[in-house]
């Protein structure tokens, strides 16, 4: 972009760092939800949770398959970008 396409769009660069920001956020987000040690822990402290009777057994498979599910994309997903092999 030239210097008077960087003097019109100064009004917009509050928006512009903001948009980046969230963007930055999101992507950091979803890399730790992703993360296949993460679920592993989360599933650790599941099966905790389930020993001291903090949750039902219900409860315990509700949540075990849907951190499962994450595992299984988070692992498919590393091994097409090459990550988590």
């Amino acid at each position: 972009m030239g210097l008077i396409g960087e003097v019109l769009m100064l009004p917009f660069a509050p928006v512009r760092g903001s948009v980046w920001a969230v963007r930055q956020v999101l992507r950091e987000a979803e890399r730790i939800y992703c993360d296949p040690a993460a679920v592993r822990v989360e599933l650790a402290t599941l099966e905790e949770q389930l020993e001291a009777g903090e949750i039902t057994e219900e409860e315990f498979d509700r949540r075990e398959n849907e951190l499962l599910d994450r595992l299984e994309t988070a692992l498919r997903s590393g091994e097409t970008t090459g990550n988590w092999t």
